[in-house]
């Protein structure tokens, strides 16, 4: 099994555990809200806490996605394309920008767990490139050759043959 598969696996595994985590958080911040009856802006405590809550499954739903497409990745062997690239990219930002705002509020060690979160899913990125992936999925059974319709041209390439001015 080759590194960049348990490189997806363990970032997979990551984010499933951080998932978790950011729900029983937020959870824990709606029984706060909720025991001290705390409004802001005029707002019910009740629905704040409710707002938590969904936020937190949002996000726990967000963090599930991220990792059931680096588990899909590792098992496969093939990197993401078109939509689901597109959701780890956006994770990695998340995390980019999760990295920059905890290390003033929280400290050096969340900074540190967000930065090797934002690795390993940079790591999974990379190591994929869009060409391989693109090239699997269109050829049958993974052998690789001209896409279907693709003409040679006398030169031996592939591809549109270029136009007369």
């Amino acid at each position: 099994m080759g590194l960049r598969r348990w490189v997806a696996g363990a970032a997979a595994l990551i984010l499933a555990v951080e998932a978790v985590g950011i729900v029983l958080l937020n959870i824990f911040l709606s029984m706060v809200v909720d025991d001290q009856q705390m409004s802001m802006g005029g707002l019910e405590p009740r629905s704040m806490s409710l707002s938590a809550v969904v936020a937190g499954a949002l996000f726990g739903g967000y963090l599930l996605l991220c990792a059931g497409v680096l588990v899909r990745t590792a098992v496969r062997d093939r990197g993401p394309v078109g939509l689901l690239r597109i959701v780890l990219i956006s994770a990695a930002v998340v995390h980019g920008l999760l990295g920059a705002a905890t290390v003033g509020l929280v400290g050096w060690a969340a900074f540190l767990f967000m930065m090797v979160v934002l690795g390993l899913i940079v790591w999974s990125l990379v190591s994929y490139s869009v060409e391989e992936a693109a090239e699997q999925e269109s050829s049958p059974a993974g052998t690789a050759g001209p896409p279907p319709g693709a003409a040679a041209s006398p030169s031996g390439r592939t591809g549109p043959e270029p136009s007369a001015p």
